[in-house]
């Protein structure tokens, strides 16, 4: 029974779920009736894409109503008890949360990292201060340390094109000109893992992510060696955990090309989008037959779905 959605770890059986997802794909009409009279609302503290127009979408499919509140468009809100508001925050969180739950049954958020400070981030403050005071199931649509719908449906994805039972998945880093968080890194390792996957980690050192999430996966410095035998090749750049938020390299020689793609059992490749092109990947290779990155930001609708679903049956 499914009470909230903030990792994989709030789902009993992670291959359940993917499998339902993919039964869900069959017949995505089926439970319109479902969340009639019942409503979502999706509070953005960061801009979104796929996720946004995914949610929305998913709430149709299941018949819901849903509201959007951009947070970051000039709704200051202050997460610390015991704060003095008279600077520019205009409203607590202990206020915002109790009002948002009267309006909605189920609360999707999306907030970033600072990047900054990692003990505060990965104390995840604003999912905590929500779950805290917002009476609801919570939904989390990408946080500081998680992002456990592209996780799912990466999932889904996989589930839906490999060839054995425990396929070889590559989790790469690949160069980008700016810092970015470990929520997608953190997700999708933690899904493959929990989907008992052959997960291999390859990245420059320097740039290990959270042990307590990589563990019992293979970690390789060597991004030629890493390649072989992988049937999926999943590239995201992630900063630095150790050095917290911190650009430790840009060596181009990680980003995902012809040559290294050669070396995998015809692997096909993955992103979460957007992809910087010749930068992360090359044109070479996400414009190829084997990229899934467009059923990957497809499959977003029905992790979303299928979460969305158990909530309302639980």
């Amino acid at each position: 029974m499914l009470k909230q959605f903030l990792s994989v770890d709030d789902v009993a059986d992670p291959l359940k779920l993917v499998e339902e997802a993919v039964k869900f794909k069959v017949q995505p009409n089926a439970f319109r009736a479902l969340g009639q009279h019942k409503s979502l609302a999706l509070l953005f503290f960061n801009s979104s894409l796929r996720t946004r127009l995914s949610s929305q979408r998913a709430a149709q499919l299941l018949g819901m109503d849903h509201l959007l509140v951009d947070v970051a468009s000039g709704w200051p809100l202050e997460f610390e008890d015991g704060a003095t508001m008279d600077q520019d925050k205009s409203e607590h969180i202990r206020e915002a949360s109790a009002v948002i739950a009267q309006y909605c049954d189920f609360l999707g958020v999306r907030c970033f990292p600072t990047l900054k400070d990692r003990d505060h981030d990965y104390g995840e403050p604003i999912l905590n201060a929500l779950k805290k005071y917002a009476d609801i199931p919570l939904i989390n649509l990408e946080s500081a340390t998680r992002h456990p719908l592209q996780g799912l449906a990466d999932m889904i994805t996989i589930r839906e094109h490999k060839k054995r039972d425990r396929p070889k998945v590559l989790l790469t880093w690949a160069p980008h000109p700016r810092a970015l968080p470990q929520s997608v890194a953190n997700s999708f390792a933690a899904w493959s893992l929990a989907c008992k996957y052959d997960l291999t980690i390859t990245h420059p050192e320097g740039y290990e992510l959270d042990p307590t999430i990589t563990y019992g996966a293979t970690i390789e410095y060597d991004p030629y060696k890493a390649y072989e035998d992988a049937d999926f090749v999943y590239a995201k750049n992630w900063s630095s955990y150790r050095d917290y938020g911190q650009i430790a390299s840009i060596d181009k020689r990680w980003m995902v090309d012809v040559n290294k793609m050669k070396n995998t059992n015809d692997a096909h490749f993955m992103h979460c989008l957007p992809v910087r092109r010749n930068v992360i990947v090359q044109d070479e290779v996400i414009n190829s037959a084997k990229s899934l990155v467009i059923q990957q930001a497809g499959n977003r609708t029905f992790s979303a779905a299928t979460v969305l679903k158990n909530l309302l049956t639980s």
